[in-house]
């Protein structure tokens, strides 16, 4: 069985499975849902190069004797843990001269971000009409922005992926997908200049949630920004902290022992993924001082989820969310802005 799925993907037939063949035969044999958790561990195993067959027996074998099969004890061998790739996106120093400015008492000055529509409530005029944008507008304005140095932080973005703004994820929502993911939309757009200013300036790390092929690639908003080596960790569910082996608790040890003591969190979905992780990422790191910030400019979720119900008591579901992390200890802004 092992072996027929290596020759399948090894289309050069050379005896390694690199990440572009990977791509290209999981798509040709059609990997769906079922596949997805093997093809995310494979896509993430391959970045620093091709994988041999031995390597892909030793993994395929540890998956099948372990009952949370590619979430199990197999994600201690990904690159994020091999000290000769590293735990961490490392910066190249001349870029970050350049994009960081002068240096001041020891910590970069970022020249600031161009003027842009960070207004994540103008999705949502646009889509669900003007009183939607008006109560989430109000809800922005009750929060602060917060100014952060380049030295002090980490960022965290969740998920950004083709699957939440055009792919499988998007697709399952029927008729009105296009408008109930706008505000997905506007947030990766957000994202996408951020990245496109300090992404060799800040500490980054993404995750990815397991999807078929064509869905599991970044947004094309991120598209010739991201590195393509860049490491990320696989998040199948709500919370950055499962699988408990995706390198997030080693990475966050790390940021801390540099001293950066704010996490800032963004991505989607604004009232699943981001909420649950920042919670527990701030009840998890709370004895460590680490203070996790969510950035509402570059977080997003579902169109229907910004209009205020029943559920949550007259709320919608992205205040409530809100409202749940701030009394989780979690710093909820209108925006981060750099110094």
């Amino acid at each position: 069985m092992i072996a027929s799925i290596f020759e399948s993907l090894d289309l050069d037939q050379d005896g390694f499975v690199s990440r572009q063949e990977l791509h290209r035969s999981a798509k040709a044999m059609e990997w769906g849902w079922h596949e997805a958790p093997l093809f995310a561990l494979l896509d993430l195993f391959t970045i620093p190069g091709p994988l041999s067959r031995e390597r892909f027996s030793v993994y395929l074998n540890e998956i099948t004797t372990d009952s949370m099969g590619p979430y199990g004890r197999v994600l201690q061998h990904a690159p994020l843990f091999d000290p000769n790739h590293g735990m961490r996106k490392v910066c190249d120093p001349l870029t970050v001269q350049q994009a960081a400015g002068p240096v001041s008492h020891g910590q970069r000055a970022l020249a600031p971000i161009d003027q842009c529509d960070t207004d994540v409530a103008g999705a949502l005029g646009e889509t669900a009409g003007s009183g939607v944008a008006a109560e989430y507008r109000q809800l922005v304005g009750s929060l602060e922005e917060i100014r952060c140095a380049a030295d002090c932080v980490a960022v965290l973005l969740i998920d950004l992926q083709r699957s939440f703004t055009s792919g499988a994820w998007m697709q399952s929502m029927g008729a009105q997908a296009a408008e109930d993911v706008a505000p997905i939309r506007r947030a990766f757009a957000n994202c996408a200049v951020l990245l496109e200013k300090y992404y060799h300036a800040l500490e980054f790390m993404f995750t990815r949630c397991p999807f078929p092929p064509a869905s599991y690639v970044w947004d094309e908003r991120l598209v010739g920004t991201i590195d393509p080596a860049q490491l990320y960790f696989i998040k199948p569910g709500n919370s950055v902290l499962f699988p408990p082996n995706n390198g997030f608790r080693e990475w966050v040890g790390c940021c801390l022992q540099d001293g950066k003591k704010i996490l800032i969190m963004g991505g989607c979905t604004l009232n699943s993924c981001v909420r649950v992780s920042a919670i527990e990422t701030q009840k998890l790191f709370l004895n460590q001082n680490l203070q996790v910030v969510v950035d509402l400019s570059l977080s997003g979720g579902r169109l229907r989820n910004y209009i205020p119900g029943p559920q949550f008591d007259g709320l919608s579901a992205i205040e409530s969310a809100v409202r749940q992390m701030q009394s989780a200890g979690v710093q909820v802004v209108q925006r981060v802005t750099w110094c």
